[in-house]
């Protein structure tokens, strides 16, 4: 077996919800030993949060039917099923302590001297309720790479404010800048910053981290204040106020040097008797790209008017040519229409819901999608490699942790805490 690039490294995740996790489990794919630290008493709230798994209704003799569905009849319980919380927590061990009490304290304090790298995305004032600041961290374990997701930072006047992935939208100026002009911002409909922004950020800043320990033996604190975190993604717009005192307002699916460009609606179909939407998405970005459109909507005489002729007057009358266009694609197979776009070199894709994106024939030439067998939810696909490497490509091989699956283990065989102890413990209620 291949030896993983990170194999060795030894991480204790504190971490929940999305940020924290979703980089912890990327450190688990490429090899890192993590272990995800939960409370019974404080469930990590995408443990509770939909899509769930589902099981056979009898009802329908095995099979789940729709209205069975829509009841409820056939979707799992419990605190494990979580298609969220389990696609961000591959690649764990799982243990639940009670931080509340001192002996919890102390297996935690254990569990920081056993690992080489520290996450969390708590508050700040949660960070200093369990003494976990890089000052105290740095007793246990001098060498500990620590790295925290503070929302707004250690310090600033908004330093304590708290907040998810929703709130980050918003004041960092994603929101303002999604949806229509005269209309009320609509937001990016996901929570982006937890799921790409700040995960990748902390990453690339923990593997600098073990990078510089691995040359001087050093370990250091890693801040990463989730606002400034996603506000760097957003510099095209930043730097267009700062040079031009322009302050950006939202433009639908436009662009400033594109025309058209956007998603138009194609011929609607009917899924699991439901009626669906269905659009292809394209960009013209120069005048040779334009004559191509023309060409494939078979000239219509429309193109030819004066008011199409030139990219400043496509812009000029972009309402009227966006009408033309969904015209031409109202009754067409996304597709066929992205199909006959691209052979004539203009960038098209359709616009995929969920089901597609599982079905991708090129999604599964490439094996993206990988498939793990949990205990409780069977065999479910989970998000795969961010990246490829052809030395250590990296993987998933264990489904997400039931919660305190792995008490027993991380305890004895990790932390070397005896048996005698761990009873102790239990009866304390230190472990759940």
């Amino acid at each position: 077996m291949t030896k993983q690039v990170l194999e060795g490294i030894k991480v204790a995740d504190f971490s929940w919800f999305g940020a924290g996790p979703i980089c912890a489990e990327n450190l688990g794919r490429y090899g890192a030993t993590v272990v995800r630290v939960e409370s019974e008493a404080h469930l990590d709230g995408l443990r509770s949060v939909a899509p769930f798994a589902m099981q056979p209704c009898p009802a329908c003799e095995g099979k789940c039917c729709k209205e069975c569905l829509n009841a409820g009849r056939v979707t799992k319980t419990g605190y494990n099923v979580s298609g969220y919380f389990n696609n961000y927590n591959a690649n764990k061990y799982g243990v639940t302590i009670n931080l509340s009490t001192e002996m919890g304290k102390e297996i935690a304090r254990k569990l920081i001297a056993w690992c080489d790298v520290f996450i969390t995305n708590q508050t700040n004032r949660m960070v200093d309720r369990w003494a976990f600041g890089f000052d105290e961290l740095k007793k246990i374990n001098p060498n500990i790479i620590a790295a925290y997701q503070p929302m707004q930072g250690f310090d600033g006047p908004h330093k304590d404010f708290f907040g998810f992935g929703a709130v980050l939208n918003a004041i960092t100026g994603y929101n303002h800048l999604s949806g229509f002009p005269n209309r009320p911002p609509m937001g990016i409909g996901t929570n982006y910053p937890d799921y790409v922004i700040n995960p990748g950020h902390t990453l690339i800043a923990i593997l600098a981290a073990l990078r510089h320990r691995k040359k001087t033996g050093e370990g250091q604190c890693v801040e990463l204040a989730q606002i400034e975190s996603v506000v760097s993604t957003l510099g095209p717009v930043v730097m267009d106020y700062n040079a031009n005192g322009n302050n950006q307002i939202r433009k639908g699916n436009r662009l400033s040097y594109a025309s058209p460009h956007g998603a138009f609606r194609c011929a609607d179909i009917e899924w699991e008797k439901q009626p669906m939407d269905r659009w292809v998405a394209f960009g013209i970005f120069n005048d040779d790209q334009w004559r191509a459109l023309v060409e494939a909507m078979d000239s219509p005489a429309w193109a030819s008017d004066a008011k199409f002729a030139t990219f400043d007057a496509r812009k000029q009358n972009e309402d009227d040519l966006e009408a033309n266009i969904t015209d031409w694609t109202r009754d067409k197979a996304p597709h066929d229409a992205m199909a006959l776009l691209q052979s004539k070199g203009i960038p098209a894709g359709v616009v995929q819901n969920a089901r597609d994106v599982h079905e991708d024939e090129h999604i599964k030439a490439r094996d993206y999608l990988e498939y793990l067998d949990h205990p409780e939810t069977g065999v479910m696909a989970y998000d795969g490699s961010p990246f490829k490497m052809s030395k250590t490509p990296g993987k998933l091989t264990t489904p997400a942790p039931t919660i305190g699956q792995h008490n027993e283990y991380v305890c004895k065989d990790l932390l070397n805490m005896t048996d005698d102890e761990i009873a102790e413990a239990l009866i304390e209620q230190a472990l759940y």
